[in-house]
């Protein structure tokens, strides 16, 4: 098993991508950590309790971190995810557990000591410039860095040129690009947009797992009215599962290794700079991916969160 801390800001697809980690039994997921992002780290934190009782996994423990970026002024993304964050489904908060604060401390003691963790960012990365920040020293003990956030060739999700886990933060982005020492496999949206979660997979996903298909067809509705007004899919883009999943599996993506900024200012903040092709001689800091089978990664969230067979597998896929 690989240890690992989530870094998240719950949202509808960081749930799905917790499922994804909870439903792996390669992953130890020694916490959750929670950023404002998608919606305020509190609500992130009882977002993240919610998941966890679906999964019956409350053993595992959540921090509430940073409140706000680093600089600039905050903007949520509840248009896109809901008032409460999960789809406006209103799940009652969980009784009986609760989240702590510290997350930053969190995860500084969990790197010093613990040995051969791993820390997936799937949120602004505000919480992780602060630890960085406070305690650099922790940091050479990280095994891998995986962060869902940049793009590199699309277009950006919240600006012409930005996606959003990055623009919502860019000088916490910037700073743990320049700083962390370790290469950021960056999962982008030249990636994570040819993750769709079509309504026709969400009912087959009711059909062979009731539970846990309800639980992402509810969450989902939503979310899936955002993408048709705005981008004309039917379905939604579930970015963070595909950061979890290439954590677990390689083979899912490819990419390129190269020199990366996050821009803190201006008209492109947010946006990704990525010196592809080495105009700036400067050691390269991150692995920016750049395809993936998206039918492979399916197959695989399906059958961890959804316990889909391969005969499954085949009808839903045409592959029989």
């Amino acid at each position: 098993m690989r240890k690992i801390i989530i870094d998240c800001d719950p949202g509808i697809d960081d749930a799905l991508a917790l499922m994804l980690a909870l439903s792996s039994p390669e992953l130890d997921v020694l916490g959750i950590t929670t950023v404002s992002g998608n919606v305020p780290a509190q609500m992130g934190a009882d977002n993240a309790l919610k998941v966890l009782r679906h999964m019956n996994r409350l053993d595992v423990p959540v921090y509430c971190g940073a409140e706000v970026p680093l600089k600039r002024d905050y903007v949520d993304a509840k248009d896109t995810h809901g008032e409460d964050g999960l789809g406006e489904t209103n799940y009652p908060k969980v009784d009986g557990v609760s989240w702590s604060n510290g997350a930053v401390d969190f995860i500084i003691e969990t790197l010093q000591k613990e040995t051969g963790v791993s820390i997936i960012a799937i949120g602004p990365m505000t919480n992780i410039a602060l630890a960085l920040q406070k305690c650099p020293e922790a940091f050479q003990r990280l095994e891998e860095f995986v962060s869902m956030g940049g793009n590199f060739k699309s277009y950006g999700n919240c600006s012409p040129v930005a996606e959003y886990n990055y623009w919502c933060d860019p000088d916490a982005a910037n700073y743990v690009y320049q700083n962390l020492g370790t290469m950021i496999h960056m999962v982008g949206l030249d990636v994570t947009r040819k993750i769709v979660f079509t309504p026709t997979i969400a009912d087959f996903c009711q059909r062979i797992h009731p539970s846990n298909g309800t639980f992402a067809k509810q969450i989902t509705h939503f979310y899936n009215e955002f993408h048709w007004k705005y981008e004309r899919i039917i379905g939604c883009v579930i970015n963070d599962p595909l950061a979890i999943a290439y954590f677990m599996d390689r083979e899912l993506c490819s990419g390129i290794y190269a020199y990366t900024m996050v821009v803190t200012d201006g008209v492109c903040i947010g946006q990704t700079v990525v010196d592809s092709m080495n105009f700036w001689k400067k050691e390269k800091n991150s692995y920016v991916l750049t395809k993936v089978n998206q039918i492979d990664f399916m197959k695989l969230f399906l059958k961890r969160v959804f316990q889909a067979k391969e005969s499954d597998l085949d009808i839903i896929f045409n592959a029989g």
